[in-house]
């Protein structure tokens, strides 16, 4: 049997898991800025302390851009402290929501019109967003075809052999494979 590229090997296993299991839609959230809160709290945390986290926001009626944009720093930092590093996450939130009205006039809509590249970027210049938010942002939120490199495909992409320990992000997700991003997220 002829040995599968690593590209061919992803999409291999994607296709595997995905007739196991189906699409798994598993990213809790109301709306995309729930999706983007989401993924700067759960940086360096279990996702049962962000929930507790987003659970708070909700309950004080600031889960969205206005009410980031309005609530004290010091009251944001308090209903985000079970996420942990909440200083600096509140700090990174209120960035984010500066970047949105400045750039994009708090559209949402407008920000996730741009080409998926140029916004990677504007993303990644934010402080407090790195490679795997920036890239949960536009997949999960913005639906860009991206390829989020997170501790569990690392793992597998070891496993199988497909990248050594040593592999950047970077070099894990130039890998993706467009037909399972496709399949995963719905994207034509």
């Amino acid at each position: 049997m002829p040995k599968l590229s690593s590209e061919e090997n992803i999409a291999a296993i994607y296709s595997t898991l995905a007739r196991a299991w189906g699409r798994q839609h598993w990213w809790p959230a109301k709306s995309r800025f729930e999706v983007i809160v989401g993924a700067y709290l759960t940086q360096n945390t279990s996702w049962r302390n962000v929930e507790i986290a987003m659970e708070n926001l909700r309950s004080a009626k600031v889960l969205s851009a206005q009410g980031i944009r309005n609530v004290p720093l010091n009251r944001l930092q308090r209903l985000i402290r079970s996420s942990g590093y909440f200083r600096q996450k509140a700090r990174s939130l209120k960035t984010f929501v500066k970047f949105l009205d400045r750039r994009y006039a708090g559209s949402l809509s407008k920000m996730f019109a741009q080409p998926t590249a140029e916004l990677r970027e504007q993303l990644l210049s934010l402080n407090g967003v790195g490679p795997e938010t920036a890239d949960s942002i536009l997949l999960y939120a913005g639906q860009h075809p991206v390829f989020v490199v997170d501790a569990y495909t690392r793992r597998l992409a070891e496993r199988h052999g497909i990248l050594s320990e040593k592999a950047t992000y970077e070099e894990i997700r130039v890998l993706e494979p467009r037909p399972a991003i496709r399949l995963c997220t719905g994207l034509q």
